[in-house]
């Protein structure tokens, strides 16, 4: 935790109050109340004003950290026996950029994710600007019931993403919110156009370990199924070590495969 505080950095209250002001001028807020967030998130520092607005200050610092993990990322692909295919941005803004562009497009596909605002830029930073949720919680804060019922939803938004060329490319439990009883999605990565079949199957892999560890193999397999083939299992499959040496994954792999294995066959 200390190493993920030290990468996150803390942004000064001169470098934050421009960024608010620019934000409460267009959209008409008082900026009264001003929520930063405990998110476990290394390439942003999230905050909310007047529970209005969801904010996200990227700084060259969070691009830095972004270019170690997808050098990180890619090795770890390269290690699955494929290229590596996840991008890098050029800026802060870039980056809220690119965010803000995915979660419009999955909008417009009919995916569930907190209404896309905007992006700019002010003295530098990168700022994203969406929809604020003021209730939901993490896929991984759900009672197992819960998180089993809303399983094949999960593969089914997935699915959709995928059926139309775009690849989620983090998906873990802290990127899988629920509120009113539906699934949202936040934090799309940037995953290059030349390696769209093996991010799909690593999104699938991802699902697979952020489901396991609150549902059980089995059932994680099982509403994976709902929405992709035996065959699109088995290419996960390839990817299931490498998600499981990431800090925010962990699950049994070898369960995950077993079953798999014995649906394949």
């Amino acid at each position: 935790m200390a190493i993920r505080r030290l990468l996150r950095g803390q942004l000064s209250a001169a470098a934050v109050e421009p960024i608010v002001a620019a934000v409460a001028q267009r959209y008409d807020l008082s900026a009264n109340r001003v929520t930063f967030l405990e998110a476990d998130n290394w390439l942003s520092t999230p905050l909310v004003i007047d529970d209005e607005v969801f904010v996200k200050i990227i700084t060259d610092r969070h691009s830095l950290v972004h270019a170690l993990l997808t050098a990180g990322r890619n090795l770890g692909a390269f290690s699955s026996g494929t290229a590596g295919f996840f991008g890098h941005y050029d800026s802060p803004v870039e980056m809220a950029e690119h965010e803000l562009a995915a979660t419009q497009r999955m909008r417009e596909l009919g995916v569930n994710v907190p209404e896309p605002l905007e992006a700019f830029e002010v003295d530098g930073f990168g700022v994203l600007v969406l929809e604020y949720l003021p209730e939901f919680r993490t896929l991984d804060q759900l009672d197992a019931a819960t998180v089993e019922g809303h399983a094949p939803d999960l593969f089914a938004a997935l699915s959709t993403m995928h059926a139309d060329g775009l690849v989620h490319g983090d998906l873990r439990a802290e990127n899988v919110l629920v509120a009113d009883g539906d699934l949202y999605f936040i934090d799309a990565t940037n995953v290059r156009g030349d390696g769209l079949d093996d991010a799909r199957a690593y999104d699938v892999a991802c699902a697979l370990g952020a489901l396991a560890p609150e549902i059980g193999a089995r059932a994680a397999v099982a509403a994976a199924l709902t929405a992709y083939s035996p065959a699109d299992l088995l290419n996960a499959r390839a990817f299931l070590d490498f998600v499981n040496i990431r800090p925010d994954h962990s699950f049994d792999a070898a369960a995950v495969k077993g079953e798999i294995e014995r649906e394949a066959t």
